[in-house]
This record gives structure tokens, C-alpha cells and sequence, in this order.
């Protein structure tokens, strides 16, 4: 990629991070129009996991695709595509007009969203060289995803009581079409010296994996686990894991590079992103039902409610972009860790979604919560392409990407089951929903334990020497041999 100048690199950074701010906004503004969605279109838990799922189990299975690929042909070029997919499937999801379309049309969207993070993310990583400078530019893309937290709720809200739940996937149009004029104008092509070939069999082992697991966990409570679709399922999921493993490091360039995972700070990337967005989607799942169908909340005074947590995470987010950049992840890893774990507990251990306890507890939890979300993300951006060759940007960049997607797919998976399966065979829907919400809190603090623990093993002096080594074998070798080939 040629130099450019300040400002230029500014508007590139600019230009980026439009393109996330509508695909986090699209998933936080969903998330409160989950109740009106049901009513309208007649569906059940499962079919609400679902219309979030579909989405996330694309995403996630496309991502690396979507990275390797950009990295072979130009990351402007699939960047443009996905702007263009994503914006096109906004509008079908505003005209579905039942549940299994608009399931259909989500996925249309995921196609085009996965083309823009990890895209997104491999031209600010090519476009700031410069360490400190990237760690800052990663810092304003965290910011913009508290920003999305932070209005999301309650512009979803404000549409869904004012004009409908439609209306929420409108807002994606303008901004999805300003950034494709800016895309074309101003973002300079970028692609890999060496860019890897298609894995077209490790492609169709991931899609096995995510879909056939994620299937298993939403439908289990309704199916149970003796169900042969389950148990089938369950299995196709072991042999793709398996598959992988055997089969992707004896590719010369697989899909997913398994070295990239010598480096403990990607390794812990990788596990801190999986538990922190499953802890998110989570989150926003059982308090988005909780608010509106057993308070009986509208649709933006749910928002309104969960407004501190977002607050929390869109202060907090370019604060720990700051910190990485001059002190490290270690410091935001241990904040977060411990913040998210106990923003779990006046739910899990002291009731906070009991009728008696009101409000106060439950905002505790909900700032402590947006506490450690904010601080988490900009230290599993960073930590995932720095020290990786600049050549393998687009890959590094988007298995982070993928990680988040898993994440977030099995939270949303993981709590709406125990929802499910504890309002199934509760007398009432609204005790049946409190009873069930105490092991789903006790799942969300336990993914925040999981990010204090990992992050403190993964980001010390013993942790930076992997990655430096890691690094230096990455690099393509003398013989002209792919690092793959020589070291798998």
C-alpha cells in the first residue's frame, strides 16, 4: 500500500469505521425490537434466536474466507462488495414478511457483513504502520462500538414505538451507501505480497461445525438431547472439529493458519473474544425479554434502561484504546475480567431480576458490565495482528473477527436455551423467566472469569516472546516456501 498522509489516513480510519458502526448498531438496535418482531411474526424463544443466530453463524463462518480473500484480490474491492450486500439485505429484512424470510434475509446481510470488519480492519492495520499510532486507531474503532451500545438500544427503541420494528433496519441504508461513495473515492487498494489460496474443504468444514452446534444448542430444549436430528447433529459437529484438526496442517496455505496459534497473545485473542461477546450477546438477549416481557417495559424505555451500561462501554472503549497503546493490554485485560465477572452476580447471587429487589442492584450490574465490555474489545483488536506480518493482516484480523462472531453465536445459543428450557416448564412465562435467568447469569459470569484469567496468562513477558516468535517464523522464508509449509 502506497504512503499517505495524515489527514488521509484519518478519513481511511473514518471510512472503516462506518462500516462497523452499522453492523454493531444493526445487531444492538435488534436486540430491543426482539419482542415486537415476535408478536408480529407469531415466533417463539428459539425463533428469536434465530433471527440474531442466523446472522452471527454466517458471519462467523465466512469471516477467514472473507479475509483471505481480500488479501488475494484487493481489500478495497471486497470491501465495496460488502458494503453493497449489506445494504441490499437491510432493505429485504425491512420487507420480510414472515419469520423464515426474514431469517433468510439476515443471512444475506451476514454475507456482506463479512466482508467489512475483518476487511475493515486489515486496511487500518496496512494503512497505520506505525505501532503506538495503530493501537490509538484501534482505540476509535473500539470507541465505535460503544457507540453503537451507547444509541443503539435506544434508537432501536425510539423506531420500533414510533414507526415500527421495520424502521430499524432502514437506518442502515444511508450510511451504508455515504460509505460506499467514500470507499470509492478515497480508500487506496491494498492486497498481500503473497496471498494464500482457497480452502474450499476447511471453508465447508467450518460451516459444518458452527451450523451443526449451534442447531443442536437453540433446538435442544424443544427436541431434547435423545432426538436423532440432535444427536446427528452433535456428531457432525466432533467429526468437522476433527476434520480440521487433521486436515488444515497438512495444507501448505490452510484456511486457518494453526501456527498463528504458538503466539499466546493471539491464542488468548481468540478465547477472550469468544468469551466476552458471548457474555455480550447474552447479556443483551435476557435483559431486552426481561425488560419488556416481564416488566412490561416499551420498547425504548427498555433502551433507556440499559442506557448505563452502554454509557459505560462507549466511555470506557477509547480509554482502553489509550492504555494499550501506552501501557499495553495487560491493564484493561484485568479490569475488564474483573468487572464482567462481577456484573454477573446481583443477577446470578442476589436476585437483582426478583421483583423486591429493584432498580438499583440491576444498574450495578449493568455498569459494571459496560465497564468491562469497554475495556475488553480494543486489547483483543490489538493483540490479534500485532506482531503478525503485515502479509497475513487480513487473516490474523479476521480469525479475531470469527472468535467474536463464535462468541456472540453461542451466547445468544447457550442463554436462550436455558430461557427456553425454564419458561417451557414453568405455570407462568414471567417465573419461569426469572427462575431460568439465575444459570444463565451464572454462564455470563463465568465468561467473565474466563477473560480475567486468560488475559492475565496471555499478556506478560513470557506471552510477548511467543508472539515475537511466532512472528519471525511467520515470515515467508529465503527458499520462497510458505512459513505453512516449512513449519506445520
Amino acid at each position: 500500500m502506497p504512503e499517505t498522509g495524515p489527514r488521509r489516513r484519518l478519513l481511511v480510519l473514518a471510512i472503516c469505521c462506518m462500516s462497523l458502526l452499522i453492523v454493531s448498531l444493526d445487531n444492538t438496535v435488534l436486540n430491543v425490537a426482539l419482542p415486537s418482531m415476535r408478536n408480529e411474526l407469531g415466533a417463539s424463544v428459539a425463533g428469536m434466536q434465530w433471527t440474531i443466530d442466523a446472522y452471527t453463524l454466517v458471519l462467523a463462518s465466512l469471516l477467514m474466507l472473507a479475509g483471505s480473500t481480500a488479501d488475494r484480490i484487493g481489500r478495497r474491492k471486497v470491501f465495496k462488495a460488502g458494503l453493497v450486500l449489506f445494504t441490499l439485505g437491510s432493505l429485504l429484512c425491512s420487507l420480510a414478511p414472515n419469520l423464515e424470510s426474514l431469517v433468510a434475509f439476515r443471512m444475506v446481510q451476514a454475507v456482506g457483513g463479512s466482508m467489512l470488519n475483518p476487511v475493515a480492519m486489515s486496511i487500518i492495520t496496512n494503512t497505520f504502520t506505525e505501532p503506538r499510532e495503530r493501537a490509538r486507531a484501534i482505540g476509535v474503532w473500539g470507541g465505535v462500538v460503544g457507540i453503537s451500545m451507547a444509541a443503539g438500544p435506544v434508537i432501536g427503541g425510539l423506531l420500533v414505538d414510533s414507526v415500527g420494528w421495520r424502521s430499524i433496519f432502514w437506518i442502515n441504508l444511508p450510511v451504508g451507501l455515504a460509505a460506499l461513495l467514500l470507499t470509492i473515492r478515497y480508500v487506496p487498494e491494498s492486497r498481500a505480497p503473497k496471498p494464500r489460496r482457497p480452502d474450499p474443504v476447511g471453508q465447508l468444514l467450518i460451516i459444518a461445525l458452527l451450523g451443526s452446534l449451534t442447531y443442536a444448542i437453540i433446538e435442544v430444549p424443544s427436541d431434547g438431547w435423545s432426538s436423532p436430528l440432535i444427536v446427528g447433529c452433535t456428531a457432525l459437529a466432533v467429526l468437522a472439529l476433527v476434520g480440521l484438526l487433521l486436515y488444515e496442517p497438512r495444507r501448505a496455505e490452510p484456511l486457518i493458519d494453526l501456527y498463528f496459534f504458538r503466539s499466546a497473545p493471539f491464542s488468548g485473542a481468540t478465547m477472550l473474544a469468544v468469551s466476552a461477546f458471548a457474555a455480550l450477546s447474552g447479556f443483551l438477549f435476557i435483559n431486552t425479554l426481561y425488560l419488556q416481557d416481564v416488566r412490561g417495559l416499551s420498547a425504548l424505555s427498555a433502551g433507556l434502561y440499559m442506557l448505563p451500561m452502554a454509557g459505560m462501554a462507549f466511555l470506557c472503549a477509547p480509554l482502553s484504546g489509550r492504555l494499550v497503546g501506552t501501557r499495553g493490554p495487560r491493564l484493561p485485560l484485568l479490569v475488564a475480567g474483573v468487572a464482567m465477572a462481577a456484573s454477573g452476580l446481583p443477577f446470578a447471587a442476589f436476585g437483582a431480576f426478583e421483583a423486591e429487589s429493584g432498580d438499583a442492584l440491576m444498574f450495578t450490574g449493568y455498569i459494571l458490565f459496560g465497564l468491562g465490555f469497554g475495556m475488553v474489545n480494543s486489547p483483543i483488536t490489538n493483540t490479534s495482528v500485532s506482531g503478525m506480518p503485515r502479509a497475513q493482516a487480513g487473516v490474523a484480523a479476521a480469525v479475531a473477527s470469527t472468535s467474536r462472531q463464535i462468541g456472540a453465536t453461542l451466547g445468544v445459543a447457550v442463554v436462550g436455551a436455558v430461557l427456553a428450557a425454564g419458561v417451557n416448564s414453568a405455570p407462568s412465562y414471567a417465573a419461569g423467566f426469572v427462575d431460568a435467568s439465575l444459570p444463565a447469569w451464572w454462564i455470563i459470569t463465568g465468561c467473565g472469569l474466563a477473560v480475567l484469567v486468560v488475559g492475565a496468562l496471555t499478556s506478560g513477558p513470557w506471552a510477548q516472546e511467543t508472539a515475537r516468535r511466532t512472528a519471525r517464523r511467520l515470515e515467508a522464508p529465503a527458499d520462497g516456501r510458505t512459513p505453512s509449509s516449512t513449519h506445520a
